[in-house]
């Protein structure tokens, strides 16, 4: 297993259209082995090819339950909503408040090219249509509600001790 470099948001490669995997060999096995240590080392709990600057849809998820790796990913329904913070490891030093669904339903291929769906829920939810945002050439500021300053966050809790 290798780092990979992540690409930050100035690279058109983020904003390109990725495509479908259709080989399922040692070399998808390093790409995932390599995308897994590299989100790992960067503290995240998710990353698409593409911020390794390969226009591939694969990802790997570990949202606290383990690793997940999705080959072709098919968002099947979505339900509900949910509004909270998001960050990207491509997108260092900014968080924005982004609007997502509450549960999703997602069809894709493990590392062998054998299909799967899995329902997911809250975090896994906002991370899988994060990360297949991210297949598109979509990135969360694209949508967000707002972006979110640290700055804002301090200034707020001061004026919260302040009132006490």
């Amino acid at each position: 297993m290798a780092l990979r470099n992540i690409i930050y948001i100035e690279d058109p490669l983020l904003r390109k259209q990725s495509r479908k995997v259709e080989k399922f060999d040692a070399k998808l096995h390093k790409l995932l082995d390599d995308m897994a240590e590299t989100m790992k080392e960067a503290n995240g709990v998710g990353l698409a090819a593409p911020q390794v600057a390969v226009l591939r849809q694969v990802v790997v998820m570990d949202c606290g339950t383990g690793l997940i790796e999705m080959i072709n990913p098919e968002i099947l329904s979505t339900e509900g909503e949910q509004t909270g913070p998001e960050g990207c490891l491509s997108v260092p030093g900014r968080r924005g408040e982004v609007t997502r669904p509450m549960k999703v339903r997602v069809r894709f291929q493990d590392r062998y090219g054998e299909w799967q769906e899995m329902e997911c829920e809250e975090l896994l939810a906002r991370c899988v249509m994060h990360e297949t945002d991210h297949l598109k050439g979509r990135l969360y500021v694209d949508i967000m509600n707002q972006e979110i300053f640290d700055d804002d966050i301090d200034g707020e809790d001061d004026e919260e001790d302040a009132e006490e």
